[in-house]
């Protein structure tokens, strides 16, 4: 059998959105079409994938146990279109992704001094997507926070930065001269918990709920803004949040808070002689790859 990728396309959007008339919208597509299409696609795995009723659309156990291998080959056939399309210009190009607070400028600079005839480009990402970027074939080599999902992906870990906390200017805490987790665990975390389990963990033992894993900002000036506005808390790594230095905000060490981890990603299926001089060159580099650096050169 053939598997048809707009019908994967089709069942991941419908996953993704537990709701067939939203996933139609986001694909630009008629329901009827669309369920057509899922349907197709049952029949031809020979399972149901979703399960409808007038509670809604949940996946079926098949459905969870396929969505993994769907995603996979999604971002595997987009980085193949990608590769294709700039093998036939004729011109060897490298993606650099980085997260807030990391900089890739001296690896690129590495990169055009060994390999002058390869294009080089730079992708900011973010918690969301900074590996899904590497296999569908946007980005060539990442740096990249752990922790993440390794399928797919090779990862190396590069160093480790405290993390630090950031609060409104005008907050109590703000002017404390030493913070522990549980200080933290009154406010709340303006991120998902599972990126700051201390916080979590501190919100179980005072019998405090451990708030929502989705919904929150995904980008740091968002999480700022709502900082400075009074609604909560946020965890970022030295880094990047000694880079957003602003007046309304303040930024404080905390007890108890484990350090952040940067490490280098890059595919599995993915090998050219300048990806591996990138690769040897952000390991000669790691200490200058972070805004850090930047600011104490000033």
């Amino acid at each position: 059998m053939d598997l048809n990728l707009r019908r994967l396309e089709y069942f991941a959007a419908v996953a993704d959105e537990l709701n067939f008339g939203r996933a139609a919208e986001r694909l630009h597509v008629a329901q009827p079409v669309l369920s057509r299409q899922v349907a197709i696609l049952e029949r031809e795995l020979g399972v149901v994938l979703f399960e409808r009723s007038t509670r809604g659309t949940e996946l079926t156990d098949a459905g969870r146990s396929l969505l993994p291998d769907a995603r996979s080959l999604l971002q595997s056939a987009a980085a193949m279109q990608r590769r294709a399309r700039h093998a036939a210009r004729g011109v060897e190009r490298l993606t650099l992704g980085f997260m807030p607070g990391l900089v890739v400028t001296p690896i690129v600079q590495g990169l055009r001094v060994a390999h002058p005839d390869v294009e080089v480009d730079m992708l900011r990402t973010t918690w969301d997507d900074q590996v899904d970027t590497i296999l569908d074939g946007r980005v060539d080599l990442g740096l990249v926070r752990m922790p993440v999902a390794a399928r797919g992906i090779r990862v190396e870990s590069l160093f480790r930065e405290e993390r630090l906390a950031i609060l409104p200017a005008d907050h109590p805490l703000a002017e404390a001269s030493r913070l522990g987790v549980d200080d933290l665990a009154a406010l709340d975390l303006l991120q998902s918990p599972d990126a700051v389990p201390e916080w979590r963990d501190a919100r179980r033992r005072l019998g405090l709920p451990t708030g929502r894993t989705t919904g929150h900002p995904r980008d740091v000036e968002v999480k700022l803004e709502r900082v400075a506005a009074g609604h909560g808390v946020a965890v970022l790594p030295a880094s990047t949040a000694r880079f957003y230095t602003r007046p309304d905000i303040a930024v404080r060490a905390v007890a108890g808070l484990g350090p952040s981890e940067v490490a280098l990603a890059w595919s599995s299926h993915r090998e050219s002689t300048a990806l591996r001089t990138a690769i040897e060159t952000a390991r000669e580099l790691r200490a200058s790859l972070t805004t850090e650096q930047i600011l104490s050169d000033e």
